[in-house]
């Protein structure tokens, strides 16, 4: 088998069903859909789950666990898979219509460990964006010691069709019920990946939607991407890879913690203490980040949101946004 197509599924009973239809509308011939409820309380998902299944007995399976969370959901889904190839589909996204051959077509050219592709974002009212998932798109294979620089990425799960044995061969996993467990992940497998191949294709929709968890307003969780970092960082210095990729990586930490987490905590509450807290780290463990190469790529957006947070001229970046949002 191929592909085994693992969709993890919480309390999303309006989502889900549109979820599978979009990917039975591609060619199923050589894949399985698993859907592992994760200890859903809605009392409609686990039954959507098992009607599903019932409807398709030779393509669809459905796992039911307790809950443990996104990241421990597509691990039980890994466990299980029988597929050459694992592709994460979240329950409220969908797949367009010509996903899975497009990546049939690119696993016969490439035989790649990881095919890259790119997405769309849907803000729920009919409107797609283009999203360059991406560092670069080149229709050749390399490694990340030949490109680096993919690195850095999105490092979300969905936008990459992943060879079952680099999750199985280094027994990375998901890091269970916490914020950020895609870039956790997907930095790790980039590094160990003997090959990886990009296309241009957009072939996944990825819903905007006030409740997902990136949506949440929850203050206090984004501190866990200093967690995150810690973990990231410690993985490639125990594999003797921190220098190998120590501009990446700081350019990495630049980008989630300050260009993300910060403006994040600042649109919320300027004054919070975690915006020192994220200065202060990038500071710990880049001292010369001003000096990164890869800052001279950066838009003029975010070199001017840089400045800003430099000069701890968080109220101006909440306003900033504020503007942006009315225009």
């Amino acid at each position: 088998m191929r592909f085994s197509i693992v969709v993890p599924v919480y309390n999303v009973s309006e989502y889900l069903q549109p979820c599978v239809e979009s990917i039975l509308a591609n060619d199923c011939s050589d894949c399985e859909i698993i859907l592992v409820d994760d200890g859903s309380t809605d009392g409609l998902c686990p039954q959507i789950c098992d009607s599903l299944a019932a409807q398709h007995p030779d393509l669809i399976r459905v796992i039911h666990q307790e809950n443990m969370g996104l990241g421990g959901a597509r691990n039980s889904g890994l466990e299980a898979a029988l597929g050459e190839y694992m592709l994460f589909v979240d329950s409220d996204d969908t797949l367009e219509p010509t996903a899975l051959s497009t990546l049939s077509r690119a696993v016969d050219l490439s035989d790649a460990d990881i095919i890259a592709f790119n997405i769309y974002s849907d803000d729920g009212e009919g409107h797609l964006s283009p999203v360059q998932a991406n560092a670069f798109v080149i229709e050749e294979k390399f490694s990340l010691a030949d490109r680096p620089d993919f690195l850095l990425s999105l490092p979300s799960a969905v936008c990459r069709l992943w060879r079952r044995r680099l999750f199985i061969d280094s027994d990375i996993r998901y890091p269970s019920r916490v914020w950020y467990e895609d870039i956790r992940t997907s930095t790790k497998l980039f590094a160990l990946a003997n090959s990886i191949y990009t296309i241009d294709d957009k072939l996944y929709r990825y819903l905007q939607r006030p409740g997902s968890i990136m949506n949440s307003g929850s203050l206090a969780r984004n501190k866990e991407i200093l967690m995150a970092f810690d973990d990231i960082l410690s993985w490639f210095r125990e594999h003797n890879l921190f220098d190998k990729y120590s501009n990446e990586l700081c350019m990495l930490t630049v980008n989630h913690v300050l260009l993300v987490g910060s403006v994040r905590v600042a649109r919320i509450d300027p004054c919070s203490d975690l915006l020192s807290t994220f200065s202060k780290y990038i500071r710990e463990h880049f001292p010369e980040y001003e000096s990164n190469p890869y800052l001279t790529q950066l838009s003029t957006l975010h070199r001017i949101l840089l400045r800003l947070l430099k000069g701890r001229h968080y109220k101006t970046v909440r306003t900033l946004f504020a503007i942006k949002e009315k225009i």
